[in-house]
């Protein structure tokens, strides 16, 4: 057998003529583990690094190796084909940020300790961006003074930084990632919609590409703001969220679930309400059992649902003392 070739990327122009170098197994710039990483948790960040393709260089920090670029690249091209596919239009901003457009949303401050701050010689404030939300709104009032200039979709794929405290899951949870991010700007409600459902279809397309089977789940927007928000959740035993999901197809992440109000019950030909002590019962599940020993009911056994539980809550108020809510 003659020795093992992989695709290569590198190419040579010789008297005008293009022409792909081999890259073989034996130069492959690569070297496997045999044992895990000490500060691999997770089964993904393990087989990445054992296999060659990233390698740690800072807590949450990792250099691309061939191997990984390569599949990194096939990720990126799916991406911008589906992005390419709904008229959006590829842009690069940089990650080194001025403080200014941060600092006049509010988010400088709001985003704490979870940004790389830093200055420059002469003393002025940057972040290393965590997200680039404020810079296509300025790029697009720059460039675009006309509502006839709308509407338009930008995206990047772009390196992001955020200051994790405790990097624990690879690329997962990096204070270095890659993020495509997309930006729609409109005139009108039905356009802005419009993109969204457009930019929701793609993201169902990339996933379907990529075999992975997500779920959208409704969301919270959180520092980036937004009057509608979804998330995309890949369940697995290392995830960091948790959704609901109800047999009607409702689906939300815990931090975003909106419950209805149960419909009244009429209380019309019921018994008079009756007053109980109901005394070493800290628990509902106490409480249960204290109800069905003392105070049976003749149909069937009192429940959980049965009850309701009222919690006061004090908190400080600038007088120095206790407001109840």
């Amino acid at each position: 057998m003659g020795p093992s070739r992989l695709p290569s990327r590198q190419q040579s122009r010789r008297s005008g003529i293009e022409f792909t170098v081999p890259l073989r197994l034996s130069n492959l710039f690569l070297r496997t583990l045999r044992d895990n990483p000490a500060d691999a948790e997770v089964a993904s960040h393990r087989l990445l690094v054992r296999a060659g393709y990233i390698r740690r260089a800072a807590p949450g920090v990792y250099s691309w190796l061939p191997l990984g670029i390569m599949v990194l690249r096939k990720l990126e091209a799916i991406v911008r084909e589906e992005m390419d596919r709904i008229g959006a239009q590829e842009i690069h901003l940089p990650a080194l940020l001025p403080k200014e457009p941060y600092e006049a949303t509010g988010r400088w401050e709001d985003y704490g300790d979870n940004i790389f701050r830093l200055q420059d010689r002469k003393d002025a404030d940057y972040l290393l961006a965590p997200t680039h939300e404020e810079i296509f709104t300025l790029l697009v009032k720059d460039l675009y003074t006309s509502y006839k200039d709308l509407p338009v979709s930008l995206y990047q794929i772009q390196t992001k930084y955020r200051d994790e405290a405790r990097p624990r899951a690879g690329l997962l949870r990096g204070r270095e990632f890659i993020m495509k991010d997309s930006y729609s700007f409109c005139l009108e409600e039905e356009d802005q919609r419009a993109a969204y459902d457009a930019h929701r279809a793609a993201y169902l397309r990339i996933f379907e590409r990529l075999g992975l089977d997500v779920v959208p789940v409704d969301a919270v927007s959180g520092a980036m703001g937004g009057s509608a928000s979804e998330e995309f959740l890949f369940p697995c035993e290392i995830g960091e969220d948790t959704f609901v999901e109800s047999d009607g197809g409702y689906r939300a992440n815990v931090e975003a679930v909106t419950t209805v109000p149960p419909q009244e019950i009429s209380v019309d030909g019921l018994p008079p309400a009756e007053v109980h002590h109901t005394p070493g019962t800290d628990t509902i599940e106490t409480l249960v059992a204290a109800a069905n020993a003392d105070h049976p009911r003749a149909d069937r056994p009192w429940t959980a649902a049965d009850t309701l539980k009222n919690v006061v809550i004090a908190s400080s108020c600038p007088t120095g003392r206790g407001a109840w809510r």
